[in-house]
Formats: structure tokens, C-alpha cells, sequence
């Protein structure tokens, strides 16, 4: 190391010679957070709502949401995306988190799936929830996350809410999607600061050409979830549950 170091003709060569190798990896182990919310004399293994935030977010925040529009009659669990980050929220810093960029996507989508298998199995192992009444909710960066798990795993969801985010953008290409039967609930904002009004109705149209059980609303919101639409929300899951045998 040292003649190599102290040869500027050695290490012109060793230099020259080398190839530069990039995207190694390494496989390291981290931790998922989520949490569970179980009503009180629930009657079990019951119905399973699985809540995933938006960027920036976190799974407190989706837990109020979807406790909000879930009845007693389900176990909800939230889960919290894998990378965080610092938020400035005027003179106060917090962190928020995310589940994916556009560097390397793919290894993130697939830990996003596993994420949300695990849980479901856990879960349904415990006793606590019934792996054929799972029902998926996601805001924003959430939405796309879960159409590619639905399209995916087309036989797991008995229901599916997004709310307020895009749809896979390789809808037309990958062949691993397939049309998936879960009653859908599409909701989207006419002033999104993130989303142009006739991007979502594109989207719209397009899972709507897609998707056997279909139906979307279109609100007076930006990127929120408003009072109107948490009510919406809650009418769809009960009426799914009337349509449960034993409901």
C-alpha cells in the first residue's frame, strides 16, 4: 500500500487499468413501523382496514383518517413508509416520511408489497383479522403504491379507497398487472396543487376502462381529505359490509 501510494507510476497504471463498478449492493436488514387499532369486543378474526400515508406523512396521520371512516367492526392498521426526512412546518422542523423516489423505484414498490403481505399475514396468523375481508386505504403518494399492489395481487383486497394521488404509470406496459375484482373508490380534488384537474380525470378514465367495480367522486378540495369526503368514504365501507354475509 505504501509503494502503491508512493509510485505515481504504479498508480497511473493500476488507474488506468481499473473498471469503474457501480450499483453494488448489499442486503441490510431495517425496521417497519406500524401500528394496530383494535376496537374494543370486536368480534374476531374481523374485517382489516390497512391505512398508508402520503409523502411526507406518517402513520399516526393515517390512523386518525382511516379510524375516521372506519366503524367498529374493524381492526385498522396503519403503516409508515421507509425513509425519513426532515419537514420545516414554519420556525418547527419535524420528520416526515416517504416511500419511494424515481431512483431505482422498483426495489421500493417491492418493499411496499412485502410490507403490506407481511402485515396482512401477521395479522390473520394472530387471530385478530380474516385474510378474505382486507381492505386497503391510501392517500396521495399511497394511491399509485396500492393500484400497483391491487393490479399485483388481484385476488387479496375485498375493497380499495385512494384518495387524492396518481395511478401506476406503467398501467399499460407491465405484464405482472392484471384487472383486480375489489369494489374501488377513486376520490379526487378540482384544485390540487399537486395534480391538474384533467390529469385526474384521466386517471379516471383509465381505471374506470380497467376496473369492473368502479366508481369515483370529484370534489370541490386541493390535496386534502375533506369532511365531505371522509363521509363518503365511510358510507362506502359500510355499504360493503351490508353486502358481507353476516353484516
Amino acid at each position: 500500500m505504501t509503494e502503491f501510494r508512493q509510485n505515481p507510476e504504479l498508480r497511473g497504471k493500476f488507474l488506468t487499468m481499473e473498471k469503474l463498478r457501480t450499483d453494488l449492493t448489499l442486503k441490510a436488514e431495517i425496521s417497519l413501523y406500524y401500528d394496530v387499532y383494535v376496537p374494543d369486543d370486536i368480534n374476531v378474526p374481523a374485517p382489516l382496514l390497512l391505512a398508508v400515508h402520503g409523502y411526507g406523512q406518517h402513520k399516526g396521520w393515517i390512523m386518525r383518517e382511516a379510524r375516521a371512516i372506519a366503524n367498529e367492526q374493524f381492526v385498522v392498521a396503519a403503516v409508515q413508509g421507509p425513509h425519513q426526512h426532515f419537514q420545516r412546518t414554519g420556525e418547527r422542523v419535524r420528520t416526515g416520511f416517504g416511500w419511494l423516489t424515481d431512483y431505482k423505484p422498483d426495489d421500493y414498490i417491492r418493499l411496499h408489497h412485502k410490507f403490506l403481505l407481511d402485515v396482512i399475514d401477521r395479522l390473520a396468523t394472530e387471530g385478530l383479522t380474516d385474510r378474505t375481508r382486507v381492505f386497503l386505504f391510501g392517500f396521495s403518494q399511497a394511491s399509485a403504491l396500492n393500484f400497483r399492489f391491487a393490479f399485483t395481487y388481484h385476488d387479496i383486497l375485498r375493497g380499495l379507497i385512494a384518495a387524492c394521488g396518481g395511478i401506476p404509470g406503467d398501467l399499460d406496459i407491465n405484464p405482472k398487472y392484471r384487472p383486480f375484482p375489489a369494489e374501488t373508490f377513486y376520490l379526487f380534488g378540482d384544485d390540487d396543487e399537486f395534480y391538474p384537474e384533467e390529469k385526474f380525470l384521466e386517471f379516471d378514465k383509465q381505471l374506470n376502462e380497467r376496473l369492473p367495480n368502479y366508481r369515483s367522486k370529484h370534489y370541490t378540495a386541493r390535496h386534502e381529505i375533506t369532511d365531505e369526503m371522509r363521509e363518503d368514504m365511510k358510507k362506502f365501507l359500510k355499504e360493503l359490509m351490508r353486502m358481507e354475509v353476516g353484516f
